[in-house]
């Protein structure tokens, strides 16, 4: 039976996350994941944008990492094969491309604030899921966003930013934002955290040459069943995520 209260994320007796996460993740929810270089969130926001498609969820994937060709080699090489949801219009992948200069790329001349141009973008918004891999990217290479943490105006920044979220998740639908907390300063982020309903830090650590990683549930509102506080997962290529034990708060 569905719940209506929440997104299932798909891909039961496959890897155990949609047990771990309670069911799914909550509908008309912003969702804060940070982590660290390396520590898993990218890779978490495909297999969540996998199973979101695998169960009829239209998702929004706005990346400024990969372009849809290296989007699509990763997805290949983790068995979430992404070619027919791509096709089907079940996903649209944006490839937010930064150049050094901190603009999108062809737009040297005209330094159009990044988050205004995100914020009108109207097909963006028109999936059920929306996921921005890295957020913290489009903050710090955004001209607007700079000057004001430059006077010391990053709060309220981020509260108008967070006040347009709020508008689309009245809509029921859910925006998934990750972050590197290491590139942006706490007054930044501290809106952010406090607004979260779902707020999830990943870890990951070097054991020999053996690289481990942890999800630690921080909240998990409307949570339809126990939800893991710490839930430990390697990445493994052609099986994709992997859940290897399990903390239950």
């Amino acid at each position: 039976m569905t719940d209506s209260t929440q997104f299932p994320i798909g891909l039961d007796g496959h890897d155990r996350l949609r047990e771990e996460l309670g069911g799914g993740i909550p509908r008309g929810a912003i969702v804060l994941m940070e982590g660290e270089y390396g520590a898993g969130k990218s890779v978490l926001s495909q297999r969540l944008s996998y199973g979101f498609t695998d169960e009829d969820i239209t998702v929004t994937l706005v990346s400024t990492e990969l372009s849809v060709r290296g989007f699509l080699d990763q997805m290949h090489s983790l068995e979430y094969p992404m070619v027919k949801p791509l096709l089907n219009e079940e996903i649209l992948y944006i490839h937010a491309e930064l150049d050094s200069g901190g603009v999108l790329s062809g737009q040297q001349r005209d330094r159009k604030e990044l988050l205004r141009r995100l914020m009108e973008a109207e097909a963006l918004w028109n999936g059920d899921v929306i996921i921005i891999d890295t957020f913290d990217a489009i903050l710090r290479n955004d001209p607007q966003f700079e000057a004001l943490v430059r006077n010391n105006e990053e709060r309220q920044a981020a509260l108008e930013i967070i006040s347009f979220f709020r508008e689309i998740t009245s809509r029921g639908k859910t925006i998934i934002l990750t972050v590197d907390p290491t590139t942006v300063d706490d007054e930044t982020m501290g809106p952010f955290r406090s607004i979260a309903d779902v707020f999830i830090q990943l870890e990951m650590v070097e054991v020999g040459n053996d690289v481990r990683r942890n999800i630690f549930v921080k909240r998990f509102a409307g949570m339809g069943e126990q939800v893991g506080d710490r839930i430990g997962f390697s990445v493994r290529s052609g099986i994709g995520i992997v859940i290897e034990s399990r903390s239950v708060a």
